[in-house]
């Protein structure tokens, strides 16, 4: 992700999270939109070696939808995140 997005992933702030995955032969596009609730790195619950505390940390984004849902995205290369601005 590009440190300049990453700068403004701030609570408050409004945005629209793109996600793909990848499959044989399409991708499956989704996205949502919320207020970022708070943003940062955790690991996962399995190993990989050479990393950081023998974890694999992914960033994760946690959003409040319009309607007061709670959601919790993992970034990764496939992501594309969309600041709309503070609210």
């Amino acid at each position: 992700m590009d440190e300049s997005i990453r700068r403004q992933l701030t609570p408050g702030t409004q945005v629209t999270v793109i996600q793909q995955v990848p499959h044989r032969d399409r991708v499956w596009t989704t996205s949502v939109s919320g207020t970022i609730v708070r943003f940062e790195q955790q690991p996962t619950g399995s190993w990989f070696a050479h990393a950081k505390d023998k974890r694999l940390w992914l960033d994760r984004l946690v959003l409040r939808k319009p309607d007061g849902e709670l959601t919790t995205l993992s970034l990764d290369q496939y992501s594309r995140v969309e600041v709309a601005g503070k609210s």
